[in-house]
């Protein structure tokens, strides 16, 4: 079988399996399993799969149709247009965190300047790794109490050039650090723990609990994150953290209780997704 005829036959397989992205999917796991960039695929496309080919594309069809994410198969993903190593123990980066980056960077901060960073719950890594290609001078410190989840992040900056300028130690929030930082980022897990057997299997079945639970209002991190914070940032800081789509208000209400206002950033489809923290910051 030559390959674009196994992309075709795998999208057909996925898609009678129920999967909706099925032709991306297929494209992404021929690539994988062939060893071919999208470009190689199409102007090679008329080239033999090969035994081994087939038998590995074969087994990571079956591990799609049986549920599993196409990013926990191939191990990688891609956020802010930067490749992402992924572990058991960190969730795949997802196209909405993105706007956490774009917040951070539309606070006005000197593009060069030597800024101070930390990430909570850093996982993959992948906001601090995205700001630190933003903000060539800058350094960051990235946190998570799950050692895999640093190994991986470590692995990740290293991969994207700013292994020099990241750090990544294990810690509860930030309960161990002193500061003074100019910007504090997390996502932290928000799903109220009710809520996460109602999940798609996609996520419930595969992305550590670790990150998605939340207690049992999701509020749990942001308690603890907003406790230890404010006293961490530097004169004209910020604490910006992803929530989820109905928790805006609380937010607000658990910053101003802790001397800090605060904006909410929506997302491309139109949701709150990012709260941005400081004195002084209008609502």
């Amino acid at each position: 079988m030559s390959r674009i005829a196994a992309r075709a036959r795998a999208a057909d397989l996925l898609a009678a399996g129920g999967i909706e992205t099925a032709a991306l999917d297929a494209r992404i796991l021929v690539e994988e399993a062939l060893g071919l960039t999208a470009t190689d695929l199409a102007l090679r496309g008329t080239g033999p799969v090969g035994v081994e080919g087939a038998e590995r594309l074969t087994a990571s069809l079956a591990r799609r149709l049986a549920g599993e994410p196409v990013a926990r198969i191939i191990g990688a993903w891609e956020f802010w247009g930067l490749p992402f190593g992924l572990s058991p123990d960190t969730l795949v980066p997802r196209p909405d965190t993105e706007t956490l980056v774009e917040a951070a960077l539309g606070l006005g901060l000197d593009p060069g300047g030597s800024h101070r960073l930390a990430d909570l719950g850093t996982g993959s890594g992948c906001i601090l790794v995205a700001l630190l290609t933003e903000w060539p001078s800058a350094h960051g410190l990235g946190l998570d109490r799950s050692h895999g989840a640093l190994v991986t992040a470590r692995a990740n900056a290293a991969r994207n050039g700013v292994a020099d300028r990241a750090a990544f130690v294990a810690g509860d929030w930030a309960a161990a650090l002193a500061g003074p930082f100019d910007l504090v980022v997390a996502n932290p897990p928000y799903i109220a723990s009710a809520v996460i057997a109602g999940l798609s299997g996609e996520v419930r079945d595969h992305d550590p609990r670790l990150a998605l639970d939340g207690g049992p209002d999701g509020l749990d991190a942001y308690r603890t994150i907003l406790a230890q914070v404010p006293r961490l940032l530097a004169p004209g800081g910020h604490l910006l953290v992803e929530i989820g789509y109905d928790q805006e208000a609380s937010l607000r209400s658990l910053a101003a209780a802790h001397g800090l206002s605060a904006r909410v950033v929506c997302d491309l489809a139109g949701h709150p997704r990012v709260v941005v923290m400081a004195a002084g910051i209008e609502s």
